[in-house]
């Protein structure tokens, strides 16, 4: 009795941590997400867009969040409670889930930056040694790997993560783009985040 009481339990944990793909069926652990990402997982200005991102790029930020290593503001506020019991199989499980949902382009940027902000992603700064962003996020900005997609993202999303890593906050950042965002000026960031905005796939 008390061993068939345990399987219960265990199977209760399970169906509550792990995100059942199937169906497109929700558990709580991707509830958890869509409070504030959005119930298709497509983004507020303050949440990023899961749908549709690099696997193992989300992957990979849920563990950054989870050891601290992303520390920007928001990621102190609500990032590091949320992801402080998640198991690595999990968070494997919610970056398939998402990266398997088709986006939407946010479309919030300014229309008359954006094709100032598709020539500093086609074609990079060359006078501030900034190079191409599609050389590694990819030419219609889809991300590549670990590397993410940033086609349709929100402009505030965009804007702020940049304004932040040049502030500082990239310690779980890969080179070159701590370097490359600290480089990039005001205008430079409203343009690139504008273009973004509007980039579909």
């Amino acid at each position: 009795m008390a061993l068939k009481r345990l399987r219960i339990a265990f199977l209760v944990i399970i169906s509550i941590t792990v995100p059942t793909l199937a169906g497109g069926d929700e558990t709580a652990a991707v509830r958890n997400c869509t409070w504030c990402h959005g119930t298709s997982a497509e983004g507020f200005a303050t949440a990023p867009r899961l749908a549709g991102q690099r696997p193992q790029y989300v992957m990979n930020q849920l563990l950054d969040f989870r050891r601290h290593t992303r520390d920007s503001p928001f990621s102190r506020q609500f990032m590091w409670g949320a992801v402080e019991n998640l198991t690595p199989w999990t968070a494997h499980d919610l970056a398939s889930y998402f990266a398997a949902i088709s986006p939407q382009a946010a479309n919030d940027g300014d229309p008359e930056l954006a094709g100032a902000g598709r020539a500093i992603f086609e074609e990079g700064i060359p006078e501030s040694n900034i190079v191409a962003c599609g050389a590694c996020h990819g030419p219609n900005a889809e991300g590549i790997g670990q590397i993410p997609r940033l086609g349709g993202l929100s402009y505030s999303y965009l804007k702020r993560r940049l304004d932040q890593w040049g502030e500082g906050y990239h310690a779980a950042a890969r080179p070159p783009m701590p370097r490359i965002a600290s480089k990039l000026g005001p205008n430079e960031i409203e343009a690139l985040a504008s273009y973004l905005s509007f980039v579909s796939y």
